[in-house]
Protein backbone atom coordinates (compact mmCIF):
# COMPACT_ATOMS: atom_id res chain seq x y z
CA UNK A 1 0.00 0.00 0.00
CA UNK A 2 1.41 3.54 -0.99
CA UNK A 3 1.97 5.53 2.20
CA UNK A 4 -0.02 8.51 2.53
CA UNK A 5 2.05 11.55 2.96
CA UNK A 6 1.34 15.07 3.63
CA UNK A 7 0.67 16.23 -0.12
CA UNK A 8 -2.16 13.27 -0.49
CA UNK A 9 -3.80 14.64 2.53
CA UNK A 10 -3.60 18.16 1.17
CA UNK A 11 -5.01 17.21 -2.50
CA UNK A 12 -8.11 15.33 -0.76
CA UNK A 13 -8.58 18.28 1.31
CA UNK A 14 -8.39 21.15 -1.51
CA UNK A 15 -6.13 22.65 1.34
CA UNK A 16 -2.79 23.81 0.91
CA UNK A 17 0.34 21.16 2.45
CA UNK A 18 1.48 24.08 4.50
CA UNK A 19 -2.20 24.60 6.29
CA UNK A 20 -2.30 20.81 7.08
CA UNK A 21 1.12 20.53 8.75
CA UNK A 22 0.00 23.38 10.60
CA UNK A 23 -3.07 21.89 11.42
CA UNK A 24 -1.77 18.26 12.55
CA UNK A 25 0.79 20.22 14.65
CA UNK A 26 -2.38 22.21 16.35
CA UNK A 27 -0.79 25.46 15.07
CA UNK A 28 -2.91 28.59 16.81
CA UNK A 29 -3.29 30.50 13.61
CA UNK A 30 -5.81 27.05 12.35
CA UNK A 31 -9.48 26.88 13.45
CA UNK A 32 -10.58 24.01 15.02
CA UNK A 33 -12.76 23.03 12.17
CA UNK A 34 -9.96 22.72 9.82
CA UNK A 35 -8.17 20.88 13.00
CA UNK A 36 -10.49 18.47 12.71
CA UNK A 37 -10.80 17.77 8.99
CA UNK A 38 -7.62 17.46 9.27
CA UNK A 39 -7.39 14.62 11.77
CA UNK A 40 -9.81 12.69 10.77
CA UNK A 41 -8.96 12.72 7.36
CA UNK A 42 -5.38 10.99 8.61
CA UNK A 43 -6.85 9.07 10.84
CA UNK A 44 -8.69 6.84 8.15
CA UNK A 45 -6.02 7.11 5.81
CA UNK A 46 -3.61 5.40 8.70
CA UNK A 47 -1.29 8.54 8.01
CA UNK A 48 2.28 8.42 10.05
CA UNK A 49 4.41 11.62 9.94
CA UNK A 50 7.85 11.14 9.40
CA UNK A 51 9.73 12.14 12.36
CA UNK A 52 12.86 12.88 10.64
CA UNK A 53 11.62 15.21 7.76
CA UNK A 54 9.42 16.74 10.48
CA UNK A 55 12.80 18.03 12.70
CA UNK A 56 14.23 19.01 9.71
CA UNK A 57 11.39 20.91 8.33
CA UNK A 58 10.92 22.72 11.52
CA UNK A 59 14.88 23.15 12.20
CA UNK A 60 14.04 22.06 15.81
CA UNK A 61 16.18 20.49 18.13
CA UNK A 62 13.98 18.92 20.39
CA UNK A 63 15.91 20.43 23.72
CA UNK A 64 14.82 23.56 25.87
CA UNK A 65 17.13 25.34 28.07
CA UNK A 66 16.84 25.62 31.30
CA UNK A 67 18.84 28.60 33.53
CA UNK A 68 19.08 28.55 37.33
CA UNK A 69 21.24 30.51 39.83
CA UNK A 70 21.66 27.46 41.91
CA UNK A 71 20.50 24.13 42.45
CA UNK A 72 21.17 23.91 46.49
CA UNK A 73 18.07 26.35 46.80
CA UNK A 74 15.07 23.60 46.74
CA UNK A 75 12.76 25.99 45.22
CA UNK A 76 15.09 25.65 41.85
CA UNK A 77 15.09 21.70 42.24
CA UNK A 78 11.15 22.11 42.73
CA UNK A 79 10.83 24.21 39.73
CA UNK A 80 13.13 22.10 37.07
CA UNK A 81 10.96 18.89 38.00
CA UNK A 82 7.97 21.16 37.30
CA UNK A 83 9.42 22.11 34.26
CA UNK A 84 10.44 18.74 33.24
CA UNK A 85 7.10 17.51 33.03
CA UNK A 86 6.14 19.37 30.79
CA UNK A 87 8.43 18.51 28.73
CA UNK A 88 8.07 14.70 28.64
CA UNK A 89 4.71 15.31 27.77
CA UNK A 90 5.66 17.52 24.49
CA UNK A 91 8.67 14.74 23.98
CA UNK A 92 11.36 17.33 24.72
CA UNK A 93 14.79 16.73 26.61
CA UNK A 94 15.92 19.69 29.28
CA UNK A 95 19.63 21.21 29.18
CA UNK A 96 20.02 22.61 32.95
CA UNK A 97 22.74 25.89 33.02
CA UNK A 98 23.84 27.28 36.47
CA UNK A 99 25.10 30.49 36.32
CA UNK A 100 26.13 30.62 40.47
CA UNK A 101 25.02 33.79 40.36
CA UNK A 102 27.58 35.25 38.03
CA UNK A 103 26.75 37.74 35.27
CA UNK A 104 29.07 37.07 33.20
CA UNK A 105 28.06 33.18 33.32
CA UNK A 106 24.61 33.84 32.36
CA UNK A 107 26.06 36.05 29.20
CA UNK A 108 28.13 33.00 28.09
CA UNK A 109 25.26 30.94 28.32
CA UNK A 110 22.56 32.52 26.51
CA UNK A 111 25.21 33.72 24.20
CA UNK A 112 25.82 29.38 23.82
CA UNK A 113 22.30 29.02 23.60
CA UNK A 114 21.55 31.53 20.87
CA UNK A 115 23.61 29.67 18.55
CA UNK A 116 21.06 27.17 17.77
CA UNK A 117 21.10 24.57 20.93
CA UNK A 118 17.70 24.86 21.97
CA UNK A 119 13.86 25.52 21.38
CA UNK A 120 13.66 28.35 23.63
CA UNK A 121 14.96 29.18 26.87
CA UNK A 122 13.12 29.36 30.64
CA UNK A 123 15.83 31.55 32.95
CA UNK A 124 15.72 32.55 36.29
CA UNK A 125 18.05 35.86 36.70
CA UNK A 126 21.45 35.61 38.64
CA UNK A 127 21.77 38.24 41.25
CA UNK A 128 24.82 39.94 39.60
CA UNK A 129 22.54 40.51 36.37
CA UNK A 130 22.47 44.53 36.06
CA UNK A 131 21.24 44.86 32.58
CA UNK A 132 19.02 42.48 30.17
CA UNK A 133 20.65 44.07 26.98
CA UNK A 134 21.72 39.76 26.42
CA UNK A 135 19.10 38.17 25.80
CA UNK A 136 18.59 40.35 22.48
CA UNK A 137 20.51 37.55 21.02
CA UNK A 138 17.85 35.20 21.78
CA UNK A 139 15.24 38.06 20.83
CA UNK A 140 17.16 38.26 17.03
CA UNK A 141 17.54 34.74 16.43
CA UNK A 142 13.89 33.90 17.09
CA UNK A 143 14.45 32.00 20.45
CA UNK A 144 11.08 32.17 22.82
CA UNK A 145 12.46 33.25 26.44
CA UNK A 146 10.32 32.87 29.61
CA UNK A 147 11.09 34.26 32.77
CA UNK A 148 10.29 32.71 36.51
CA UNK A 149 10.57 33.76 39.72
CA UNK A 150 13.75 36.27 39.31
CA UNK A 151 13.20 38.82 36.56
CA UNK A 152 14.24 41.15 34.11
CA UNK A 153 12.12 43.92 33.99
CA UNK A 154 11.79 44.25 30.18
CA UNK A 155 8.10 45.06 29.67
CA UNK A 156 7.25 42.56 26.98
CA UNK A 157 8.48 39.55 28.39
CA UNK A 158 6.32 36.80 30.35
CA UNK A 159 6.83 36.31 34.03
CA UNK A 160 5.76 33.32 35.87
CA UNK A 161 6.69 34.76 39.32
CA UNK A 162 4.78 34.63 43.10
CA UNK A 163 2.96 37.22 44.97
CA UNK A 164 6.64 39.04 46.05
CA UNK A 165 5.36 41.85 47.91
CA UNK A 166 2.14 40.54 49.46
CA UNK A 167 4.49 37.58 50.59
CA UNK A 168 6.83 40.42 51.65
CA UNK A 169 4.26 42.61 53.39
CA UNK A 170 2.60 39.28 55.06
CA UNK A 171 5.94 37.87 56.97
CA UNK A 172 6.47 40.86 58.64
CA UNK A 173 2.79 41.50 59.51
CA UNK A 174 3.34 38.40 61.53
CA UNK A 175 6.60 38.83 63.31
CA UNK A 176 4.72 41.97 64.41
CA UNK A 177 1.98 40.20 65.21
CA UNK A 178 3.51 37.76 67.78
CA UNK A 179 5.34 40.98 69.37
CA UNK A 180 8.39 41.85 67.47
CA UNK A 181 9.96 45.70 67.77
CA UNK A 182 12.81 45.63 66.05
CA UNK A 183 12.69 43.27 62.91
CA UNK A 184 15.34 42.58 60.45
CA UNK A 185 15.59 42.01 56.61
CA UNK A 186 18.10 39.91 55.27
CA UNK A 187 18.20 40.14 51.39
CA UNK A 188 20.67 39.54 48.07
CA UNK A 189 21.02 41.67 45.29
CA UNK A 190 18.65 44.74 44.86
CA UNK A 191 18.89 44.78 41.35
CA UNK A 192 16.31 41.99 41.30
CA UNK A 193 12.44 42.31 41.15
CA UNK A 194 12.19 39.43 44.26
CA UNK A 195 13.96 41.70 46.70
CA UNK A 196 12.94 44.88 45.76
CA UNK A 197 9.09 43.40 45.72
CA UNK A 198 9.91 41.63 49.28
CA UNK A 199 11.84 44.27 50.50
CA UNK A 200 8.82 46.58 49.67
CA UNK A 201 6.49 44.71 51.52
CA UNK A 202 8.71 44.45 54.86
CA UNK A 203 8.79 48.49 55.05
CA UNK A 204 4.71 48.93 54.28
CA UNK A 205 4.36 46.17 57.11
CA UNK A 206 6.69 47.98 59.30
CA UNK A 207 4.91 51.45 58.66
CA UNK A 208 1.28 50.28 58.77
CA UNK A 209 2.29 48.31 62.50
CA UNK A 210 3.18 52.07 63.47
CA UNK A 211 7.04 51.39 63.37
CA UNK A 212 10.19 53.74 61.80
CA UNK A 213 11.99 51.88 58.65
CA UNK A 214 15.79 51.86 59.72
CA UNK A 215 17.83 51.01 56.91
CA UNK A 216 20.39 49.99 58.66
CA UNK A 217 18.06 47.44 59.99
CA UNK A 218 18.21 45.70 56.18
CA UNK A 219 21.27 43.27 55.18
CA UNK A 220 22.43 42.63 52.08
CA UNK A 221 24.20 39.22 51.48
CA UNK A 222 26.92 38.47 49.02
CA UNK A 223 25.84 35.23 48.11
CA UNK A 224 28.81 32.83 49.98
CA UNK A 225 28.01 31.23 52.79
CA UNK A 226 30.58 31.58 55.59
CA UNK A 227 30.55 35.92 54.77
CA UNK A 228 27.08 35.72 55.17
CA UNK A 229 26.67 34.39 58.43
CA UNK A 230 29.29 36.50 59.64
CA UNK A 231 27.01 39.13 58.54
CA UNK A 232 24.55 38.15 60.22
CA UNK A 233 26.31 37.73 63.67
CA UNK A 234 27.78 41.01 62.90
CA UNK A 235 24.11 42.66 62.82
CA UNK A 236 22.86 41.02 66.00
CA UNK A 237 26.21 41.73 67.81
CA UNK A 238 25.87 45.62 66.81
CA UNK A 239 22.29 45.60 67.55
CA UNK A 240 21.28 43.51 70.23
CA UNK A 241 17.67 44.99 70.33
CA UNK A 242 16.66 43.09 67.07
CA UNK A 243 13.68 40.32 68.13
CA UNK A 244 12.88 39.75 64.69
CA UNK A 245 14.23 38.44 61.64
CA UNK A 246 12.64 38.25 57.60
CA UNK A 247 15.17 36.46 55.69
CA UNK A 248 13.94 37.05 52.21
CA UNK A 249 15.68 34.21 50.60
CA UNK A 250 15.98 29.96 52.09
CA UNK A 251 19.89 29.98 52.91
CA UNK A 252 19.79 33.61 54.63
CA UNK A 253 17.15 32.22 56.90
CA UNK A 254 19.28 28.88 57.85
CA UNK A 255 22.25 31.08 58.21
CA UNK A 256 20.35 33.24 60.93
CA UNK A 257 20.37 29.56 63.12
CA UNK A 258 23.82 29.35 62.75
CA UNK A 259 24.44 32.90 63.82
CA UNK A 260 21.91 32.75 66.47
CA UNK A 261 23.63 29.49 67.48
CA UNK A 262 27.11 31.09 68.00
CA UNK A 263 25.87 34.19 69.95
CA UNK A 264 23.66 32.15 72.28
CA UNK A 265 20.53 34.21 70.74
CA UNK A 266 17.62 31.40 71.43
CA UNK A 267 14.86 31.43 68.49
CA UNK A 268 12.30 32.40 69.16
CA UNK A 269 12.64 33.51 72.95
CA UNK A 270 15.09 36.07 71.76
CA UNK A 271 15.05 36.32 68.15
CA UNK A 272 12.25 35.41 66.11
CA UNK A 273 12.72 34.09 62.22
CA UNK A 274 10.49 33.76 59.31
CA UNK A 275 11.87 33.01 55.92
CA UNK A 276 11.48 32.45 51.90
CA UNK A 277 11.86 28.63 51.98
CA UNK A 278 10.65 25.59 49.96
CA UNK A 279 12.89 23.39 52.34
CA UNK A 280 11.23 20.22 53.01
CA UNK A 281 13.14 20.16 56.48
CA UNK A 282 11.71 23.41 57.16
CA UNK A 283 8.99 21.62 60.04
CA UNK A 284 12.59 19.74 61.39
CA UNK A 285 14.68 22.59 62.44
CA UNK A 286 15.19 23.09 65.84
CA UNK A 287 13.06 24.75 66.27
CA UNK A 288 11.03 24.10 63.69
CA UNK A 289 11.11 27.33 60.60
CA UNK A 290 8.02 29.38 59.86
CA UNK A 291 8.02 29.99 56.14
CA UNK A 292 6.49 31.75 53.07
CA UNK A 293 6.27 28.95 50.64
CA UNK A 294 6.68 29.56 47.25
CA UNK A 295 4.55 26.86 44.50
CA UNK A 296 7.56 26.25 42.87
CA UNK A 297 6.31 23.05 41.03
CA UNK A 298 3.74 25.03 39.91
CA UNK A 299 5.94 28.36 38.82
CA UNK A 300 8.08 25.70 36.68
CA UNK A 301 4.94 24.12 35.17
CA UNK A 302 3.46 26.96 34.05
CA UNK A 303 6.39 28.58 32.56
CA UNK A 304 7.16 25.66 30.68
CA UNK A 305 3.39 25.79 29.69
CA UNK A 306 3.65 29.58 28.27
CA UNK A 307 7.64 28.36 26.46
CA UNK A 308 5.70 25.50 24.65
CA UNK A 309 3.16 27.40 23.15
CA UNK A 310 5.74 29.48 21.14
CA UNK A 311 7.66 26.41 20.35
CA UNK A 312 5.51 24.61 19.15
CA UNK A 313 2.69 26.69 17.94
CA UNK A 314 4.40 29.76 17.14
CA UNK A 315 2.38 31.45 19.76
CA UNK A 316 4.47 35.17 20.26
CA UNK A 317 5.60 35.55 23.77
CA UNK A 318 4.52 38.35 25.54
CA UNK A 319 3.76 40.23 29.15
CA UNK A 320 0.45 39.33 28.65
CA UNK A 321 1.02 35.74 29.16
CA UNK A 322 2.11 36.74 32.64
CA UNK A 323 0.79 34.91 35.78
CA UNK A 324 1.53 35.43 39.44
CA UNK A 325 1.10 32.67 41.85
CA UNK A 326 0.22 32.91 45.34
CA UNK A 327 2.42 31.55 48.15
CA UNK A 328 1.96 30.30 51.29
CA UNK A 329 2.35 31.08 55.20
CA UNK A 330 3.47 28.16 57.45
CA UNK A 331 3.63 28.98 60.88
CA UNK A 332 6.07 27.04 63.38
CA UNK A 333 7.45 27.57 66.53
CA UNK A 334 10.40 30.20 65.63
CA UNK A 335 7.85 32.62 65.46
CA UNK A 336 5.90 31.64 68.44
CA UNK A 337 5.56 34.56 71.03
CA UNK A 338 7.85 33.70 74.16
CA UNK A 339 6.48 31.88 76.57
CA UNK A 340 5.28 34.73 79.51
CA UNK A 341 7.10 33.80 83.20
CA UNK A 342 4.41 32.26 85.92
CA UNK A 343 4.52 34.01 89.54
CA UNK A 344 4.76 31.66 91.74
CA UNK A 345 2.23 32.35 94.23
Amino acid sequence: MKSVNLKRLAQELNLSVATVSRALNDRYDISQATKDRVRELAAKLNYEPNPYASSLRRQRSGTIGVVVPEIANHFFSLAINGIEEVARLNHYHVLIYLTHEDYQRELDIVRLLAGGRVDGVLLSAASTSYTDTHLEMLRERGIPLVFFDRVHQAPDNAQITTDDYESGYKATRHLLDVGCRSVAHLTIAPTLSISRRRMQGYIDALLDGGLRYDPSLVLHAQGRREQDVEMIQDLLHQRPGVDGIFAAVESLAVGTYEACRVLNRRIPHDVRVIGFSNLEIAALLDPPLTTITQPAYAIGKEAAKVLFKAVLKNVPVSSGHSLELKSELFIRESTFPAPKLVKSA
